[in-house]
Parts: C-alpha cells; structure tokens; sequence
C-alpha cells in the first residue's frame, strides 16, 4: 500500500490539515487537559473566547485566523539572537493569540471583534518580534487602503525599537530582497529612470511607505497634542507600565479616540510589568481583570496576561511557566534557574525578578469580584419589613456632596447577612451623571434603590433620615454606624445624638482583611443583595490595589469614572462588625 501512495498528494494533505487547524481550539484543549501550564487570566481568557464562538456572540472566520498565522510565518524573520536571519515560527500560544485577533469576527459585518489588544509577558518572550510581525501583517497585507501604523512610547528611541525591528524584517524578507534585486538590475540596464515595484516596502526619513497601498508606519514619542492628523489603524504602545501616569493615560486616550474613522482600528498594548504607580498599565490590568472575570460590559477588549497566579512561588520553575510561555524556546530552563539564584541574594534583586519574569508590580492593581461571585448575592428584593424586629450594622460612604453617597444596613438572619442599601444623587445632577456614568439613574429612583437629595449638593440628613425610618418604622436597630472618618461631622454628631454609636473606619490597607471577609462570605453565598443593581454595579467596578511587599491590598476603582461608594458602604458596616462582634455578636445573630 505505502508503494502505491503519492508522496506530494500526501504532502498537500497534510499541509491542508495544518492550514485548517483552529489554533484557539488547540491551545484551549492543551489548557484543559493540563499539557499547557497557563496562569488563572489566561484560563479565563480562552474559555472566554470559546464559550463566545459555541454561543454564537461572534464567529470565528478560520480563513483570516490561518492567513495572518501563515503569512506571519512566510514572511517575517529573526533579525536577532541565535535564530536570526530564520523564519519566525510561532509557537502554539502565539497562533492561538494571532488567531484571535484576526479570525474573530462580529456576526453582522465580519469585521474583526476585538479592537484593543493587551499583552502582558515576561521578559525575552518575543513579545517586540510578535508586535513587529503583526505590524509588518498589517502594513504589507491586511490593512485599509491609506493605512496608518504608529509605534509609540514616551521617549522617540523607545518608540524606534519595534519600528526598526519591523524594517529589519521587511528587508530579510526574500520578496522584498528579491524586489529589490530587480530594482537595481532595471536601473543598470536603462539609462532612464526606473521606479520601485509598488509592493516594494519604501524607507523614507520619517516613515516606512508601502505604495500600492498608500499604507505608512511612523514612529513617535509622547506629545501634548491631540489626535490632530492622526488617523491611525494600528497603534503599538510598547512597554505601557513605563509609561509615566498622568502623561501616559492622555497619550492612549489621544491615540484611541483617533481610531473613530477606521473600520477595524487595532490599540496593542505589550509590556512586562512595571513600576510606575497608578498609570495606563494599572488601568488596563484593572479593565482586563474585570473583563475576564465576567464583570465588565466592554466586548472589543482582549486581554492575554502571562503572569503566575501565587507571588510566594516566585522561584518555582512550575509556577513561572504561567508568565512563560516561550519556556523552553526563547527562554532556557538553565536560564531562568540561574536568575532566580541571583534574585534570592538580595531583596531588590527579588522585586526585580518579580516583576519582569513573574510579572507581579509592587503596587499592582486587579479587578476585586469575579460576576460568578457577586451572582451569588443577587436575588429577589430584599425588603425592609421582612428584616423587622432585628438588631444590625450600618455603613456609609458620604463622598463628595455634589456626587454619589451611600448607606447600607446588614441583617443576620439563620447565618446568613441579608443588606439593604440606599443611594443618593444631586436632583439637578441626575441626568448629567446619568450620562456620564452609563447606568439608568431615572430607573433606579423608580425602584426605589436611589433618592434625589437636595439641589445641587447632598443634604446628608437624607442618610440620617433613612437610617431613623429603619428604627422606626421597621425596628431594624443598628447597633453600630461604620463610618469614613473624612464624613461630615455634623451627620455623626446626628446620629450619635439620636442614639446611634458611631466609629470611624480608616480606609486604605486597613480594609484588607475585611475584603477578604467580605470576598469569602460572597463566595460562600452568605451575603445577600436583592435585586440591588446599582449595589451590585458597585461591586463589579471595585478593584484591589496590592502591595506585594507588606501583602496587603486597599480598595481601588476599575476605573476613575467607576463608582464603588455602595462597596465602600458596605465595607464600613462589616469592618464595625468585625471589630464590635465581642460585645454585640450575639445581638446581631437575631436568635431571639
């Protein structure tokens, strides 16, 4: 039988195999039946991915998928290191990776899905190689007519590293070399002026210029300018957790907001972690997280973050292989056993390791609950007669008078903590934040959960009316108010007059171990809700900020428009819970 096969027919079959392989489908398998070690984010992140293709919230277009991973690999090259000048194979996480960005498709158009792109990796991953051949993809191949590529980062040299990178690809391509060739060959045979082949990838002084597509690809630095005259269809921010805060934030707002004119605008972001506090990394990380927890209304982004899940396993080869994917390919085991023995000679040399080979900032932020989580709490209303004759807990959270406060009363009852919440917005403020914020303030007054207070500025002595009304109207009796010590002190001294005792809670890092308390009892479906929505929004727009040194977290917001005062609320009312539960605990079972 093997005589009387056809080699080359065999041959194309396989090579047909292969090019309708589904390389998200084969890496999700891997993932699940555990050949692939990835980390907790990435998990989330391909069966996100997969549960959105069965169910049909958009398509996979197998064409686009294996065109992008086939012309990467035909036509980009190492230009560096021990494999230069060979053709770049992609590993498997980098296909599944190419696969999604350009394979996954809307229902309706078949435009791409997926337009900002987060890649956070450790070092010598090949995360500026991957970046410059889908900037290399991109310019020659899959772009618009009068596409524009930008590779930006605050300083023009930083920014230059994947632009010539990706110029060093073009010319060890051998059809651009083989262009080239017949270009000088023409003009040494003909005494007349003879242009380039319009495929043929131009370097001129401030760009690299593709004629037959009039497509171009800049390099520039950070600039106090708007998008002005920008009209980019992909943008590269390379290394964003360098990337100073403020300056770093304005800069990817410009670039984003000037993608509005392209049909399907690409924003890559690739970095290790960083140092910079509170900037467009952090913010991404936080965006990233919610979205992979399942707590985010975003659907364009897609986050890949290689980073370990356990910060204390820093030096276990096992658990550094979720920040490593390339292990074993770019990165040598030896390699990496020799860096860790140098982390552990001092404590810099350690943070260093942690945070560009695990991946793990100093002061890194992530999304807090997962929507699997806050689920739990959710349910039917929870209404006040129904927790009458009951001993409890009071939270609030005052903000800022011309914005959103909170107040939340937290019920035991058979073990199990039932909250009710009410929310308060400046009447004339109600459409503009409505506006602002997304959420349906107007909807939210109706079913009761939210109450106009005052004009313009909160009148807090709507909170200290809620909180009589409970006493007594429903005799749910707060044994203690949870409040932020920067409250009006005109309120507590209300509250405190009325009977109420009331106790300051610091915020920060002294809230760790009540979020811990908090996330475990959610968990657990001890914690109840209702149909509190705008509680619930709350919860899901809540981060954490950790200090991997000290090992404790504080309560961030997702995002600065986010609001997360009903968190905040009802963080307060567990805290004096927690610290009070010696005196008032047995009250507060409600046994009686």
């Amino acid at each position: 039988l093997a005589k009387n096969r056809n080699p080359s027919r065999i041959a194309r079959t396989l090579e047909e195999n292969v090019r309708t392989r589904n390389y998200i489908l084969d890496y999700y398998q891997k993932i699940k039946d555990g050949s692939v070690t990835v980390g907790r984010w990435i998990r989330l992140l391909y069966e996100y991915l997969v549960s959105g293709i069965e169910e049909k919230r958009y398509s996979f277009d197998q064409k686009k998928a294996n065109a992008a991973v086939d012309w990467i690999e035909g036509h980009c090259y190492h230009t560096k290191g021990r494999l230069a000048p060979g053709n770049l194979k992609l590993e498997l996480w980098q296909k599944a990776l190419v696969s999604a960005i350009f394979g996954i498709v809307e229902n309706e158009t078949g435009l791409r899905q997926f337009r900002e792109i987060v890649l956070i990796v450790a070092r010598k991953n090949g995360k500026s190689v991957l970046a410059s051949a889908i900037a290399n993809y991109m310019l020659r191949s899959a772009g618009e007519f009068g596409g524009e590529i930008y590779t930006i980062a605050p300083k023009l040299d930083q920014a230059g590293i994947i632009y010539e990178a990706t110029w060093q690809m073009i010319q060890t391509d051998p059809e651009q070399i083989a262009l080239k060739e017949e270009l000088e060959s023409k003009r040494s045979e003909s005494h007349m002026k003879v242009e380039p082949d319009p495929e043929m990838v131009r370097r001129r002084i401030s760009d690299l210029f593709v004629p037959a597509t009039n497509s171009t690809m800049k390099k520039i630095a950070f600039s106090s300018k708007k998008s002005d005259g920008y009209n980019p269809e992909l943008t590269i921010c390379d290394e964003i957790a360098a990337w100073e805060g403020e300056k770093g934030l304005k800069q990817y707002e410009v670039m984003q907001s000037a993608t509005g004119a392209r049909e399907e605008p690409l924003l890559l972001s690739c970095s290790t972690a960083g140092y910079v506090s509170d900037s467009i990394y952090d913010e991404l990380m936080k965006r990233s997280t919610q979205f992979l927890l399942g707590g985010s209304r975003e659907t364009r982004l897609l986050p890949f973050l290689y980073m370990v899940d356990d910060a204390e396993k820093w030096n276990d080869i096992g658990e550094l292989q979720k920040s490593f994917p390339n292990l074993g390919v770019s990165v040598k085991v030896d390699f990496l056993l020799d860096e860790i023995a140098k982390a552990e000679t001092s404590l810099s040399k350690r943070n260093e390791f942690l945070c560009k080979y695990a991946n793990v900032k100093q002061n890194s932020s992530l999304a807090w609950l997962s929507a699997k989580t806050v689920e739990k709490a959710c349910g039917p209303e929870i209404r006040p007669e129904e927790l009458a004759n009951s001993y409890a807990v009071a939270g609030l959270d005052l903000s800022q008078t011309r914005d959103l406060t909170a107040a939340v009363i937290v019920v035991e009852k058979n073990g199990q903590l039932y909250v009710l919440a009410n929310f308060w917005l400046p009447a004339e403020r109600i459409d503009e934040a409505t506006q602002r914020d997304g959420l349906p303030y107007q909807l939210y007054i109706q079913r009761g959960l939210l109450s106009p207070s005052g004009d313009n500025f909160i009148d807090y002595h709507d909170c200290y009316n809620w909180l009589t009304e409970m006493v007594e109207k429903y005799q749910i009796l707060p044994l203690c108010v949870g409040y932020d010590r920067y409250s009006a002190q005109y309120l507590v001294n209300d509250l405190s007059a009325y009977g109420f005792k009331c106790d300051s809670v610091y915020q920060g890092e002294n809230l760790y171990g009540t979020m811990q308390e908090v996330e475990g009892l959610l968990e657990d479906g001890r914690i109840h809700i209702g149909d509190n929505d705008l509680l619930k929004a709350h919860l899901l727009d809540s981060a954490m900020k950790m200090s991997v040194e000290r090992g404790r977290g504080k309560l961030v917001k997702v995002r600065p428009s986010c609001h997360i005062d009903g968190t905040a609320a009802l963080l307060d009312a567990m805290v004096v819970r927690q610290k009070w539960h010696g005196e008032i605990g047995e009250q507060l079972k409600n046994l009686g």
